[in-house]
């Protein structure tokens, strides 16, 4: 098995990941338009790093990851955004291969730390990252604001403003 840096070339495979793990997450695959911003992203701004692992020729998981900063340690966090082997290729190291991988280029950076979350109902994907030794945070709640709520929230509010001082 060979861990490497996706080529723009590998993105029909990855793509077809990325509708396996829809269907696994019950989510809606990406659309043709989220194809290509992906591919813009990861190649052309840089905004995503994406890693294959693949036997024998064949792509048969990916990751997708990038960088956040944490401020008080004053260092860049490696965030690993996706990471999906194929269901025929599970239990045959190919995860345990990606985690690595990106393992050794956090510390290359000079990461504080390597993030991600699990799905609550993810519980092989739970054992899993417990047995390399990974940590759950239940002091960190994962919170999102997208859709609906994010428009709204960013819409104008007729000269009334938000308190900052509320978040903390």
């Amino acid at each position: 098995m060979i861990v490497r840096r996706a080529r723009p070339e590998d993105l029909p495979a990855i793509a077809r990941l990325m509708e396996e793990l829809a269907r696994f997450e019950r989510m809606e695959p990406p659309s043709p338009e989220a194809a290509a911003r992906l591919r813009a992203d990861a190649f052309e701004r840089g905004r995503l790093e994406l890693f294959v692992a693949e036997r024998e020729g064949l792509v048969i998981a990916y990751a997708a990851a990038f960088e956040t900063y944490s401020t008080f340690r004053a260092r860049p966090i490696l965030y690993l955004e996706d990471l999906f082997v194929t269901e025929a290729e599970r239990r045959h190291g190919a995860a345990r291969a990606l985690v690595a991988h990106l393992a050794r280029e956090a510390l290359r950076r000079g990461c504080a730390r390597l993030a991600w979350v699990v799905l609550d109902w993810n519980a092989e994907a739970q054992r899993f990252y417990d047995r390399l030794g990974a940590r759950r945070q239940p002091q960190w709640w994962p919170y999102t604001l997208e859709g609906q709520e994010l428009e709204e929230l960013a819409a104008p509010m007729d000269g009334a403003g938000l308190d900052d001082r509320d978040a903390s």
